[in-house]
């Protein structure tokens, strides 16, 4: 006869609680003091500069800086639509097997951008030099008169910028698998048709990014044209300043408006590259509105009280 035993269960005893001790990150700290001092004795020095601060606001919707910021977009916006058009020209030409049109875009290329945008915006501007007189045959005047500062601008910077997007929209053609340009051409379509139908649509996704920061870019090297007697944003400054001997505080209005232009035309570029790339993402990240909505929604049910049941 053999004794059962019964077996009693053993106490469960806890596990040891884990005690996670966070790493710290002591370079973290040190360098957000360091910059938090320079931003202070950077602002410390500019409330002690002897500058009227009290009269930006008076000149900042001025008559001529606001003439002075509309002539700065709209010679930009040209001098754009002037270097993208002769852009995509020179990349066909750069890409094509002919080897003359291929010779002639990368001179162009290479001379353009070699070159200060200023110097160019000086040698249109004395251009009657070489040419004293423009002969079209059906139009004929002197040269002095043709090259007025906002042709001068628009040449000097709208066939600079073709340079550059020329490189761009070359990257972007370039980016497009050759498959999709043998299927065109299986389909029957010429090489113009599968360069306007199939391959530069899928090309803007690459494009319009790069196309956007030149823009904005654009509307900073538009005070270039100072130089030529453009009356931009720089230069009715400038004349305020001469008379009113503000001329530090000018500046700073220049500063307000260049900014507040970029800052529109990136939020407008922004939106439009989310447009572009909706076929290369499955789901697009949020925008910023939609950020801040979800934030304050996430807010509002925090502080929410609880009803009782």
């Amino acid at each position: 006869m053999t004794d059962t035993v019964d077996k009693i269960p053993a106490p469960s005893v806890p596990p040891e609680q884990i005690k996670a001790i966070p790493v710290r990150h002591y370079g973290r700290w040190v360098s957000g003091v360091v910059v938090i001092a320079l931003v202070a004795l950077i602002g410390i020095a500019f409330s002690n500069a002897k500058i009227n601060y009290s009269i930006i606001p008076d000149y900042l919707f001025d008559p001529g800086i606001v003439s002075g910021a509309w002539t700065t977009l709209y010679i930009s916006v040209l001098a754009m639509v002037l270097g993208v058009a002769l852009g995509v020209v020179l990349a066909v030409m750069r890409l094509s097997a002919n080897p003359v049109t291929s010779t002639v875009a990368w001179f162009y290329i290479w001379f353009f951008r070699g070159t200060p945008v200023l110097v160019q915006l000086l040698l249109w501007y004395n251009i009657s030099l070489v040419f004293p007189i423009l002969n079209l045959g059906f139009y004929k005047d002197e040269m002095n008169q043709v090259m007025t500062p906002v042709l001068t601008a628009l040449l000097g910077l709208g066939l600079n910028e073709a340079a550059y997007m020329s490189e761009i929209v070359r990257a972007g053609i370039q980016s497009v698998d050759e498959g999709q340009t043998e299927a065109s051409h299986a389909l029957g379509m010429t090489q113009g048709q599968t360069l306007r139908r199939v391959i530069l649509p899928q090309a803007m996704r690459v494009i319009i990014p790069p196309t956007g920061n030149e823009f904005i870019n654009m509307l900073k090297t538009s005070s270039l044209a100072y130089a030529v007697q453009l009356p931009e944003l720089i230069k009715k400054a400038t004349d305020i300043s001469s008379t009113s001997l503000a001329v530090v505080e000018m500046y700073f209005v220049a500063c307000i408006w260049y900014l507040f232009l970029t800052t529109i035309f990136s939020i407008v570029q922004y939106y439009i590259e989310r447009r572009y790339a909706r076929g290369s993402t499955r789901s697009l990240p949020p925008t910023p509105f939609q950020r801040l909505k979800k934030n304050l929604r996430m807010f509002g049910s925090f502080r929410r009280p609880e009803v009782a049941r």
